[in-house]
């Protein structure tokens, strides 16, 4: 595995989250119909940064939910025989809304897939977008971003490690070993 390389630090987070914000307000001319739903763990965070920054943009609180997609997953035998399952919480209805599923990193888009279907269960959106803190690449379904981050070359067996402040204790991005 390649040596450990910072891709992101926490001014990097505070100048991506604001950044995506307000094009999120700029695509959607506003906030009117809009949630957001962070696919758990940094993703819920990350959903809950965007919510509040357009907060302070537009002075108009978002509705914010969370989701845990590991029985959604095509691959959950693989990572684990008894996977955690975390409660969902999305405390709004996401009928005829558009969403914004949000998510750290953006690799194969099978953790995508497996999202719009578990948001299927809670109701019918309007339409569904991605915003990503990190895009790097090799998808095997046809997935992309909304809203990112960064875009970065990746081997297909490199490991993107993202720390979030509220989980992690601090906010960083990086490429290597843990």
């Amino acid at each position: 595995m390649k040596k450990k390389r910072t891709l992101l630090n926490d001014q990097d987070f505070k100048r991506i989250i604001t950044r995506m914000s307000h094009e999120i307000i700029e695509k959607h001319k506003g906030t009117q119909n809009l949630g957001l739903v962070g696919i758990q763990t940094r993703g819920d965070f990350l959903a809950k940064r965007i919510a509040d920054q357009i907060r302070k943009i537009e002075a108009v609180p978002l509705p914010v939910g969370s989701m845990d997609i590991n029985m959604y997953r095509d691959d959950w035998t693989k990572i684990s025989r008894q996977p955690i399952v975390r409660p969902s919480n999305i405390p709004f209805s996401v009928d005829d809304m558009d969403i914004i599923l949000v998510d750290d990193v953006l690799f194969t888009g099978r953790t995508i897939r497996a999202a719009m279907d578990a948001l299927m269960d809670f109701g019918r959106p309007s339409r569904i977008e991605l915003a990503i803190l990190v895009d790097r690449g090799h998808r095997e379904l046809p997935i992309q971003a909304d809203y990112k981050g960064i875009s970065i070359n990746t081997d297909h067996q490199d490991r993107i490690n993202v720390l979030v402040a509220e989980h992690d204790k601090q906010d960083l991005v990086y490429i290597g070993q843990d």
